[in-house]
C-alpha cells in the first residue's frame, strides 16, 4: 500500500492520537532507505566506471558483490526481529545506526575490493537489523483501525527516500567527488542516533516473545517446507530482473545510451519555468524514473488491481515487468530506455502487494503467520541469483562490445533473455497455483520432488562450474569458490533439510 492509498483509506480520526514514536519511526525510515537508494542508485557504476574516480572493478566481480550485500539486508531480519525482542528495540535501533553510518563511511574511503566488500557487508548487517525494527514499531503503535494509514506512510517513506535521495547523491558526486556519496549515506544514518536517543519510546512488547534458539528452528521449519520454498524460487524468478535494476541496467546505460535527446528536452524545460541547469541523464535517474512511477502512479492502480483475484493480478504484474525487458531490448533509444524502466515499475507495482495476499490463500491454515513472516526470502533467491548472473552476463557478453559497431543484436538477446525468465515465472506461477496451490497431502509430496530436484541441480550445477572454470582458466578464482559454495550450501542444505522434513512426518504418522 503506499501512502496515497492510506490517506485515502484510513481512518484520519486516527491520526491524530498515533504516539510520537510512530512519527519517529518513520522519519527513520525515511533517512535509512534515503541512504540506501542514494548509494545504491550509484554503486554499481563508481565500482565499476573506469574514468571520473570509479573503482574499474570488473562488472563479474561486482555482481558477486552485490548479490551478497542485498541477500543479507533481505536475511538478517529473521534474527533482527528476535534480537529487538530479547534486547529492546531503541538499543537495537542504536547498534544498527552505528553499523549502518560506519558501513557507509568505510566503503567510501577505501578502494581495495575485498575492504568494500568487508565494509558494505556491515552496512547491510545494520540494514538487516533495522527493518523490523521499524516495521515492529509500527505494528505496535497502531491498532486495527489506523494501522492502514501507518503502513501506508511507512511505504510512502520508502518511496519517497528513493525518490530523493539518488538526486542528492548525483549532485554530491558531480559537485565534489564519489567519497561524498558515502559520506551523506553515513551522515543521514548517524543523524538517527540522536531522535533513537532522545526521542524514541520503547514501544510495548508482547507477555512473551521467542528466543533465538526458538527462531532459529522456526526458521528450519518453514525452510523445509518444500510447499513454501517451491513457491519462493517461482517467485524469485521475476525478482532476478528487478535487481538487473542496480547492477546490469547501469552500465548499459553507461555504455550504450545516448542520452543527448533526453538532456536536450529536459534542459530545454527547465529553461522555460526559469531555471538556468544543465541537466544530464545519468545512472541516478533510473532509481529516480522506478521510484516517480510508483509514487505517482500507485494509487492508480491500487484502484484498479483491489478487488482483483491475487494470483491473475500477479501473473499480470510480472507479464508487464516483463515486457519493461522488451523494451530495453529496443532501447538505444533513450526515451524508450526511460519507457522501458517505468513499465517495470508499473508491473512491480501490481504484481508484489498481490504476492502477500496470494501466500495467505496457499498456506495452510495453522501456518499463515509463519509463512508471511519468511515471505521476504524472494529477495535473497533474487538477488542471489539476479546481481551474480547479470554481472557474468553483461561481462561476457556487452562489455566487450563497448563502441563497436553491429552490437544491437547481441543487446537485443541480452534483454530479451531476461524478459524471458519473467515469462518463465508467469508459466511456473499458473503451474504452481494449478497442480500445488491447494494444500494436501498430495501437493506436499509434488512440491518435495520438484524441490529434490531444484536442489540436487544447484549442488550438481556447482560441481560442473567449479570444474568447468578449473579447466578453461586453470586456477578457481575466489569468485567462483564463493558462488560454488552458495549453490552448494543451498543445494545440499535444502536437500538435508527435504529429508529431515520427511522423517518428522513420518515419525507423527507413527505416533
Amino acid at each position: 500500500m503506499s501512502g496515497q492509498d492510506a490517506l485515502k483509506s484510513g481512518d484520519k480520526g486516527k491520526i491524530g492520537s498515533l504516539p510520537g514514536t510512530f512519527w519517529v519511526a518513520n522519519v527513520m525510515e525515511l533517512f535509512e532507505r534515503g541512504a540506501y537508494y542514494g548509494l545504491n542508485a550509484l554503486l554499481a557504476r563508481y565500482l565499476t566506471d573506469k574514468v571520473g574516480g570509479g573503482l574499474g572493478f570488473a562488472e563479474d566481480r561486482v555482481g558477486l558483490l552485490q548479490s551478497l550485500v542485498y541477500a543479507v539486508t533481505y536475511v538478517l531480519p529473521i534474527l533482527g526481529g528476535a534480537l529487538a525482542d530479547r534486547y529492546g528495540y531503541r538499543r537495537m535501533l542504536l547498534l544498527a545506526f552505528s553499523l549502518l553510518s560506519a558501513g557507509y563511511f568505510a566503503a567510501g574511503q577505501v578502494t581495495g575490493y575485498w575492504v568494500i566488500f568487508a565494509a558494505l557487508l556491515v552496512m547491510a548487517t545494520g540494514s538487516g537489523l533495522f527493518k523490523p525494527i521499524i516495521s515492529g514499531t509500527i505494528a505496535r503503535t497502531t491498532d486495527e483501525k489506523s494501522s492502514g494509514f501507518g503502513f501506508g506512510l511507512y511505504y510512502w517513506m520508502i518511496n519517497i527516500g528513493a525518490l530523493v535521495a539518488p538526486f542528492i547523491a548525483g549532485y554530491l558526486r558531480d559537485a565534489f567527488s564519489w567519497r561524498y556519496v558515502f559520506i551523506a549515506s553515513s551522515l543521514y544514518c548517524a543523524a538517527m542516533l540522536l531522535p533513537a536517543l532522545l526521542f524514541y519510546r520503547e514501544p510495548a512488547r508482547p507477555e512473551s516473545t521467542k528466543s533465538l534458539k526458538e527462531v532459529l528452528g522456526g526458521a528450519a521449519t518453514v525452510l523445509s517446507d518444500a510447499r513454501f520454498m517451491l513457491l519462493i524460487f517461482v517467485y524469485a524468478f521475476f525478482w532476478i530482473l528487478y535487481f538487473q535494476n542496480f547492477g546490469s541496467v547501469l552500465w548499459y546505460l553507461r555504455d550504450f545510451i545516448d542520452a543527448a535527446p533526453v538532456n536536450a528536452a529536459v534542459t530545454a524545460g527547465l529553461a522555460a519555468i526559469g531555471l538556468d541547469v544543465q541537466f544530464e541523464f545519468d545512472a541516478e535517474h533510473v532509481t529516480v524514473i522506478a521510484a516517480g512511477t510508483i509514487v505517482f502512479l500507485q494509487l492508480v492502480v491500487s484502484t484498479i488491481v483491489r478487488n482483483l483475484p491475487a494470483l491473475p493480478t500477479m501473473v499480470g504484474g510480472i507479464f508487464i515487468g516483463s515486457m519493461g525487458f522488451v523494451f530495453l531490448a529496443l532501447s538505444q533509444n533513450p526515451w524508450i530506455f526511460i519507457l522501458g524502466i517505468a513499465v517495470f515499475s508499473v508491473g512491480e507495482m501490481t504484481c508484489h502487494p498481490k504476492y502477500y495476499s496470494y501466500i495467505g490463500q496457499v498456506a495452510p491454515e495453522d501456518r499463515k503467520a509463519v509463512y508471511m513472516g519468511y515471505a521476504f526470502l524472494y529477495g535473497v533467491v533474487g538477488s542471489l541469483i539476479g546481481s551474480n548472473l547479470g554481472g557474468e552476463m553483461y561481462h561476457a557478453f556487452l562489455s566487450p562490445l563497448k563502441g563497436e559497431e553491429g552490437a544491437a543484436p547481441t543487446i537485443r538477446n541480452f534483454w530479451l533473455s531476461f524478459a524471458g525468465l519473467g515469462l518463465v515465472s508467469v508459466v511456473l506461477l499458473w503451474m504452481y497455483n494449478f497442480y500445488i496451490g491447494v494444500d494436501s497431502a498430495r501437493t506436499r509430496a509434488r512440491a518435495r520432488r520438484v524441490m529434490y530436484g531444484v536442489y540436487g541441480f544447484l549442488a550438481a550445477a556447482a560441481a560442473a562450474m567449479v570444474a568447468w572454470v578449473a579447466v578453461q582458466k586453470g586456477q578457481l578464482p575466489v569468485k567462483t569458490v564463493i558462488q560454488a559454495s552458495i549453490m552448494v550450501v543451498v543445494g545440499l542444505g535444502g536437500l538435508l533439510s527435504l529429508r529431515l522434513s520427511r522423517d518428522r512426518a513420518r515419525e507423527d504418522q507413527v505416533v
